[in-house]
């Protein structure tokens, strides 16, 4: 029977059409990750369905097998990164949340990293920052979009933490809260909640842990419709900084 307890923390995984062994790598991620973490550090999985058919009754069969504390949630339609992981969050019970993507793509010490700013409360929002050795697996026209974006962000912005596209982000109650605030439920979720983390008001200490990728992780492009379509999503922020 799954033990019920709240974990340590929880882990967040949004899924929209995974790779080929993604639950399996998930399972392999977990183990290495744990031996990376104090003892007994429970660690609590959230699986977000995002509308995909691609999850099978046998991924969840190995998940269920292997992760004594495990929670999956489905809708049947795709609404995007940021709804699944606002739909995972508001499940969450553990004091420490993290999420990542479905292949988990950064290092297992990167990750135990983020969580540690967390446990020893060096920060309520914990942001990964990529250096320039991510670069040199991404498509050049997804280089140019995050190098711009981050500098949009610190100049037009004020963001104290620029990299804000970064797959690995943790947060505390406090910043849980203001993360089920967010609206946006795709690519510019990350922006938006960095945004509303850093106003004065929410009186958040965000802070930023270097992180690093696998090797062999290669990105996609970026598709020209979801630039247009996050356009929009970008003006909104921008407005806020503004009232």
């Amino acid at each position: 029977m799954p033990d019920s307890s709240p974990a340590a923390f929880a882990l967040v995984l949004p899924c929209y059409n995974p790779p080929a062994g993604w639950a399996a790598n998930i399972v392999a991620s977990l183990g290495r990750l744990r031996a990376l973490l104090p003892p007994a550090t429970a660690v609590h999985l959230y699986l977000v369905n995002d509308g995909t058919a691609s999850v099978n009754e046998a991924d969840l069969t190995l998940l269920r097998a292997e992760i004594p504390q495990f929670t999956y949630l489905a809708y049947p339609e795709n609404h995007g990164k940021g709804y699944a992981l606002r739909t995972g969050v508001e499940q969450v019970r553990e004091e420490i949340c993290l999420f990542t993507d479905i292949d988990f793509p950064y290092e297992e010490a990167s990750v135990a990293a983020v969580y540690e700013g967390l446990r020893t409360a060096t920060g309520d929002v914990v942001v990964g920052v990529r250096d320039e050795t991510y670069y040199a697996h991404v498509p050049q026209g997804r280089v140019f979009i995050s190098k711009a974006l981050r500098r949009i962000n610190r100049l037009l912005l004020g963001l104290a933490v620029s990299d804000t596209q970064c797959g690995l982000k943790g947060f505390n109650q406090r910043g849980r809260e203001v993360f089920l605030h967010g609206q946006i439920d795709r690519y510019l979720f990350d922006l938006e909640f960095i945004f509303l983390a850093s106003r004065p008001g929410a009186g958040l200490r965000v802070v930023p842990v270097p992180v690093r990728l696998k090797p062999g992780i290669v990105f996609s492009q970026m598709s020209p419709r979801i630039l247009l379509a996050e356009s929009g999503s970008f003006l909104k922020i921008l407005f806020g900084r503004l009232v």
